[in-house]
C-alpha cells in the first residue's frame, strides 16, 4: 500500500517509527566521521581520471543529461564518481543531493566508504536491507532492490537531487532501474532533472539489449589494454592451455553465452581438472594468491579436490556460502594464508583484492564482458607483485565462438601463447595482422581465388557462409549474400543483419509482414515500414541484439538452429518450390536428399536474391576470364618460338595461371581459368508463387523477399 494511501493515524505512527529508525541510521552512518578533518583529504587524480571528469562536465554543459563512463576494473571508477559529486553544479538552488545506486551489498559499502573519506563534512547515509536513510542526506548510497522495496523510494524528492550515479551500469536496463529512473524524471529526462552518470567496466550487454533506454551518450572510454600499456594496471603473463574439449554441442543460454548446466559436464572431467592443476603447478606454483573461476558449484568442488589431491591448499566460496564464512575465507586469502581460492559468480564484479597475482580461467565464455571482468580481478596494482599470471583453459574457439585472453590483444582466437606479457602479445598481434595483409597483397598480385558454381542450385546449397554466425548465435541465420544475413519466420516477417558502408556499424533491421493486403501506387505492399532494431560496431554485438529481439518476437521453435524439425525430411511443398529451379538438372530433389531445415535455408536464399547473386558471379567470372586471356596474350608475345615467325609454336616456356579456380561440386574436372556458366533458363522465382503454397505449410520458416 502506498504511503499516501494510509489512514492519517497509521501514517503518523509510520512517520514517527521511520524518523526514529533514520536517527539511528544516521548515527551509525556518521560515527565513522568523529574526529575527522572537516576538509576533504587531497587525492591526486590520475590524468585519465581528471580527463574523465572533465568529459562529464563538458557534456553536461552541452545539455546532455544521461551519460555513460566506461572504465576497466582497477581504473578507479569509485574514485572518479566520488570526486565528480562536488564538481557538478545544481540545476536549481534546491537540487543539491546525490544518490548512488548499485545492485550488490559490497558495491554499496565500497561507495559509502569512499564518500565518507572524500566528504567528511557531508551527511552520508545508506539505504540497504534494514539500514534506512532519511532521504535528506547530502549523499545517499543505496541498493536498487531496497530502494524499490515497498514505498521506500517515496521519501526521496526528485527535485532535490542534482546527480544520480549508477555503479556497474550494464545492469541498468533491468526493470528495477528503469522504474527508479522514471521516478527521478530521467525517463525521459526533463530540463530540471538530475544528471545521470552510469559507470561500468563493460558498458555493453552480451545479450545485445540496448543501454540507450538509460544512457544517451558515452562521455568517456578507457580500454583495458590501454590501461595495461600505460602501467595503470598490472602487466600480465598469459599462458593458454588447449584442453581439446569439444564445445560445439554445448547449448547457449538466453544471453548467448554457454548455459552453465550444459558447459559444466563438458569441462568438469578428471582429465581436464588434472590438466588445469598441472598447468597451474607448471606456471604459477610460486604465486602467492591465485583466483580460479569455475562453471558451477559441482565443477568448483571437483577442481578444489584435485588441487588438494596434488598437495595444494585450496579453498572455495560461492553465492551460497554463508556471509560470515565467506568473509573469513576472503580475509585469510588476502593475508596469504593459502594460495588458491576458487569461486563461482562471486568475484566477477566489485571485488577489491589487489594482491591477486594469478587468475585461472577454468570456465570458457563467449562473452567479452565476462572475460574482462574475470581478468580484471588480477590486474590491480600491488607493491608485492610485478605482474599477474593468466592461465586460460581454452577449448575449440573457432567453432564455438569463445573469446580468450589473446583475443583482447588482437590475436586470433586459436592463438596459443606461453608466458607472454602485454608488449609481446601486442607485437604478436601486429605480426599476425602484417602477415594477413601481406597474404592479401600477395593474393591480389599473383592470383584471384574464385568459387565457381555450376548452377544456381550449387550456390544455394553452399552453407559455408553460415558457419561463423551460427558459431556465435543460437538462431538459424542464413547468409544470403556477402555480409548480409537473414533470420526468417513462418509468417514471412524477418530480421536482417548487414554492415552500413558509411558508419561501418552492423545494423539489425526488422521487416514485419502486413497482416492484411495493402496496396500503394497500384502495387501490393507485403511489409510494414522497416524498423531499425539495433546498431553496433561489432558483428557479435549486433548478432546478440538481433537474437534477443528474435526470441521475443518470433516463435522459438521456428528460429532455433537445433530444433528437431530441422532434421526431418523436407516437405513436398518445399521440394516442389526448389525443384522449379532444377528443370535442367538430371535429377530432382526427394525427401531422402535434403532435410526440412536445409530446404528452408535454400528457399530463404532464393527468395532473398540468389538468382541476382548468381548472375553477378557469372559477370565477374566473364570479366576475369577476359583479363586472364589478355594477360596470357601479353605473356605469349615474349615467348621465343622455334619455327616460322607467327606460325605454330614448337616449344615455349611453361606458363602460370592467373586465376585459380575452385569448382563446385568437387567431382567436376578441373578447368582452366574461370569457367563460363550458362545462364539458367528457368523462370525467375517470385514470392507470390511460393507464398500461395505456404499458407497451409508445415513448420519450416520461409522469409519474404525484401521490397518484393
Amino acid at each position: 500500500m502506498s504511503l499516501l494511501a494510509r489512514t492519517p493515524w497509521k501514517r503518523s505512527i509510520h512517520s514517527v517509527s521511520h524518523t526514529l529508525r533514520c536517527v539511528r541510521t544516521y548515527a551509525q552512518a556518521t560515527k565513522h566521521d568523529v574526529g575527522a578533518t572537516l576538509l576533504p583529504p587531497t587525492i591526486q587524480l590520475r590524468p585519465y581520471q581528471e580527463e574523465c571528469i572533465q568529459a562529464v562536465l563538458t557534456n553536461l554543459a552541452e545539455g546532455k543529461k544521461r551519460l555513460g563512463l566506461s572504465l576497466p576494473t582497477g581504473a578507479g571508477k569509485t574514485v572518479v564518481f566520488t570526486r565528480l559529486i562536488d564538481r557538478i553544479q545544481p540545476p536549481t538552488p534546491k537540487a543539491t543531493q546525490t544518490l548512488i545506486l548499485s545492485h550488490r551489498k559490497e558495491l554499496v559499502e565500497q561507495a559509502a566508504h569512499h564518500c565518507r573519506n572524500a566528504y567528511p563534512s557531508k551527511t552520508i547515509e545508506v539505504e540497504m536491507a534494514s539500514t534506512l536513510a532519511s532521504g535528506a542526506a547530502d549523499i545517499t548510497v543505496g541498493s536498487i532492490a531496497s530502494l524499490l522495496s515497498r514505498d521506500r523510494i517515496e521519501k526521496f524528492v526528485p527535485d532535490r537531487f542534482k546527480l544520480i550515479i549508477i555503479d556497474e551500469a550494464h545492469h541498468a536496463v533491468s526493470q528495477q532501474y528503469l522504474k527508479a529512473l522514471e521516478y527521478f524524471k530521467l525517463r525521459p529526462p526533463e530540463a530540471e532533472s538530475p544528471a545521470l552518470v552510469a559507470v561500468s567496466a563493460t558498458l555493453s550487454r552480451f545479450d545485445g539489449v540496448a543501454l540507450s533506454a538509460v544512457i544517451d551518450h558515452i562521455a568517456f572510454h578507457k580500454d583495458l589494454v590501454d590501461m595495461i600499456n600505460e602501467r595503470w594496471l598490472s602487466d600480465v603473463l598469459v599462458t593458454t592451455v588447449r584442453t581439446r574439449v569439444d564445445l560445439s554441442s554445448v547449448q547457449a543460454g538466453s544471453d548467448g553465452d554457454f548455459r552453465p548446466t550444459a558447459l559444466s559436464p563438458a569441462v568438469n572431467t578428471p582429465a581436464v581438472n588434472d590438466l588445469t592443476v598441472r598447468a597451474w603447478r607448471s606456471r604459477a606454483e610460486g604465486r602467492k594468491s591465485t583466483l580460479v573461476f569455475c562453471v558451477d558449484v559441482h565443477h568448483l568442488q571437483c577442481l578444489k579436490e584435485e588441487f588438494r589431491k596434488q598437495g595444494i591448499r585450496a579453498e572455495a566460496v560461492t553465492a551460497l556460502t554463508p556471509q560470515k564464512k565467506r568473509s573469513v575465507t576472503i580475509d585469510e586469502f588476502k593475508k596469504g594464508e593459502f594460495p588458491v581460492l576458487l569461486n563461482v559468480g562471486v568475484f566477477t564484479e566489485g571485488t577489491d583484492i589487489p594482491n591477486i597475482d594469478c587468475v585461472v580461467l577454468a570456465r570458457p565464455t563467449k562473452s567479452r564482458n565476462l572475460l574482462v571482468q574475470m581478468l580484471g580481478r588480477g590486474l590491480r596494482l600491488h607493491k608485492d607483485k610485478q605482474n599477474c599470471q593468466i592461465i586460460d583453459m581454452v577449448g575449440d574457439s573457432i567453432k564455438t565462438g569463445i573469446v580468450t585472453t589473446p583475443t583482447l590483444f588482437g590475436l586470433d582466437p586459436d592463438s596459443l601463447v606461453e608466458e607472454k606479457d602485454s608488449a609481446e602479445l601486442l607485437e604478436e598481434a601486429k605480426k599476425q595482422q602484417k602477415e594477413k595483409l601481406q597474404s592479401s597483397s600477395d593474393m591480389k598480385i599473383k592470383s584471384v581465388v574464385l568459387t565457381d558454381y555450376d548452377s544456381i542450385n550449387d550456390l544455394i546449397e553452399d552453407s559455408s557462409g553460415e558457419r561463423h554466425i551460427r558459431a556465435i548465435s543460437i538462431c538459424a541465420w542464413v547468409q544470403v549474400k556477402e555480409g548480409k544475413y537473414i533470420l526468417s519466420s513462418k509468417s514471412g516477417s524477418y530480421l536482417s543483419i548487414s554492415q552500413e558502408p558509411e558508419s561501418e556499424h552492423f545494423v539489425v533491421i526488422y521487416l514485419q509482414r502486413t497482416p492484411f493486403t495493402v496496396v500503394s501506387k497500384g502495387k501490393q505492399v507485403p511489409y510494414m515500414k522497416p524498423r531499425k532494431i539495433a546498431s553496433a560496431p561489432k558483428f557479435e554485438d549486433a548478432v546478440h541484439a538481433a537474437d534477443t529481439f528474435a526470441k521475443e518476437t518470433f516463435e522459438w521453435i521456428q528460429i532455433n538452429k537445433t530444433a528437431r524439425w530441422r532434421d526431418s525430411p523436407a516437405t513436398e511443398k518445399q521440394l516442389t518450390f526448389l525443384n522449379k529451379t532444377r528443370k535442367e538438372e538430371k535429377t530432382q530433389l526427394t525427401p531422402e536428399d535434403i532435410t526440412m531445415g536445409k530446404a528452408g535455408d535454400m528457399i530463404t536464399k532464393l527468395i532473398h536474391g540468389a538468382k541476382g547473386q548468381f548472375e553477378k558471379i557469372q559477370s565477374q567470372s566473364r570479366q576475369l576470364q577476359k583479363m586472364n586471356k589478355k594477360a596470357e596474350d601479353l605473356r605469349m608475345r615474349e615467348v621465343t618460338r622455334v619455327g616460322p615467325v607467327g606460325g605454330p609454336a614448337v616449344h615455349e616456356s611453361e606458363s602460370g595461371s592467373d586465376v585459380e579456380s575452385v569448382s563446385q561440386p568437387a567431382t567436376q574436372p578441373k578447368e582452366p581459368a574461370v569457367k563460363r556458366i550458362a545462364r539458367p533458363k528457368t523462370k525467375p522465382t517470385t514470392y507470390a508463387d511460393y507464398w500461395k503454397s505456404r499458407q497451409t505449410s508445415s513448420i519450416a520458416p520461409v522469409a519474404a523477399k525484401e521490397g518484393d
